[in-house]
């Protein structure tokens, strides 16, 4: 077991971690906040310390928000460091990092991870041509790079992120060529019994009707209930092809940005083996959590979208409760203080997830982007089919770990980041099991790839310490 360092340890420096930081710093506790990225912020306010004015405003008062946390943070008394990539936790909440091509570690008896969410992959014929990426890293090039997509643009999938994208984009000069939601109708009928709940939330809803009517006053062209997606070209992509309307369309593209949501970040949390459930509302796993965000495993907390898709709003008031949970079992709080202050943030959180509900069920994916067909590769990595995967299920294979094993889907840098839930999902239909039974892939560090020199600075360290120690108890 290594030495204690800290009393709080928090990875993520975004809504939900730089919130928790905030908060545990305020209650005494020292605290250290890891982020891989140079800056604070996150993905929803990356780069928003550095980012130039032009995209700033392009981007929106909402991402300018972010300055407001950024500011907290860097004047708080939370030690940071950023440009730390986390690539293992131990059981004892021991997190090893790496910056500067030099591995460390640090330990706390109460550690946050908000770590986020990913989006979820959207396996159709084609999706692997150069050209063909996911909306959110578009954003991310905008954000950190200042760099919108070159050519003609077609989004495709369902969420308002990807409402969000088209609009910045849109106004970022870029020739979009079309929109190509793939929600089914059905999910507008069942989001209906939500509404009412969702119109407490009505600046959330005015916000998307909003970016509906900019694209459609721009004339971008609109397809919804879209199916038999498939991008098509030779050295990289040349145009999406689908049905929509009872029709087949083919729209020339340089460039297709995909999106079907985002769901829960859970590899650090699977590292750590604690306890998750299959939401069979947002077709992903999520660690199981109590009210401090606390999970199985004694002082390991999650905050934010890691724990349950809420939106950045919503990862504020999740990552002050968690930090208010550490504060209590460190005693810091008593039990009375603890519920006391967290009222406000409690208050604040319910208030941001009345609307989850109604987007959940508008926003639903449809079943095929779960269900590929035999020849769309699933797995990036080991370029794994999804029919070499139901090939394994016929086989006998009764897991994504023993698939993996047998078809080297999912060995591949990622760890299974990008093919884990299809691979599950897919298995789950061809064999006749629940998800929850079929289970997900057993993940190990390191969970970034760290280079040997990284780690052997690491040993070297430790032993140079160990003979210092040694030395002064001979003195």
């Amino acid at each position: 077991m290594s030495a204690q360092t800290h009393d709080l340890i928090v990875i993520g420096a975004g809504p939900a971690g730089m919130s928790a930081a905030l908060k545990g710093a305020a209650h005494g506790l020292k605290t250290l906040l890891l982020d891989e990225q140079l800056r604070p912020g996150g993905q929803i306010y990356r780069n928003v310390t550095d980012a130039p004015a032009s995209v700033a405003a392009l981007l929106g008062p909402d991402y300018r928000y972010g300055e407001t946390l950024t500011a907290q943070i860097e004047r708080s008394g939370v030690e940071l460091r950023f440009g730390a990539t986390v690539w293992d936790v131990a059981r004892d909440l021991t997190v090893t990092a790496q910056k500067n091509g030099q591995s460390f570690q640090v330990r706390a008896p109460q550690l946050i991870a908000a770590t986020g969410a990913m989006e979820r992959a959207s396996p159709i014929p084609g999706w692997t041509l150069p050209g063909v990426l996911n909306a959110g890293a578009a954003q991310i090039a905008l954000k950190s790079a200042s760099a919108v997509p070159a050519g003609r643009t077609v989004l495709v999938g369902a969420g308002p992120l990807l409402l969000l994208v088209a609009c910045q984009l849109l106004e970022a000069g870029v020739p979009l060529a079309g929109i190509v939601e793939t929600a089914p109708r059905a999910n507008r009928w069942r989001s209906l019994r939500h509404l009412p709940a969702a119109l407490g939330a009505m600046p959330y809803l005015a916000k998307g009707l909003r970016m509906l009517w900019r694209l459609r006053r721009a004339g971008v062209p609109m397809f919804s209930a879209a199916t038999n997606l498939r991008a098509e070209g030779n050295d990289r992509v040349q145009a999406l092809t689908f049905t929509a309307g009872g029709r087949k369309h083919s729209l020339a593209a340089d460039v297709v940005l995909l999106h079907h949501g985002v769901v829960p970040n859970t590899q650090l949390s699977r590292l750590l083996r604690v306890d998750h459930e299959w939401d069979s509302v947002q077709l992903a796993w999520r660690p199981l959590i109590d009210a401090w965000g606390e999970t199985s495993l004694p002082g390991f907390r999650i905050a934010g979208d890691g724990a349950a898709i809420a939106g950045a709003l919503a990862a504020e008031p999740s990552g002050s409760l968690a930090a208010l949970g550490a504060a209590r079992a460190l005693g810091k709080l008593t039990e009375d203080e603890c519920e006391s202050q967290a009222i406000s943030g409690r208050r604040a959180l319910d208030h941001q997830l009345r609307i989850r509900p109604f987007l959940d069920a508008l926003y639903s994916p449809p079943e095929w982007i779960s269900d590929p067909a035999d020849e769309t590769i699933v797995c990036r990595c080991e370029e794994v089919t999804a029919g070499r995967i139901r090939e394994m299920a016929r086989l006998g294979c009764q897991g994504p770990n023993q698939t993996k094993f047998f078809s080297r889907c999912g060995m591949g840098p990622c760890q299974g980041r990008m093919c884990g839930l299809t691979v599950t999902q897919i298995l789950s239909k061809e064999l006749g099991k629940p998800p929850r039974e079929i289970g997900a892939y057993h993940i190990r560090a390191p969970l970034k790839p760290v280079p040997l020199g990284s780690i052997a600075a690491m040993a070297s360290a430790t032993n140079t310490e160990t003979h210092k120690i040694k030395e002064s108890l001979h003195e």
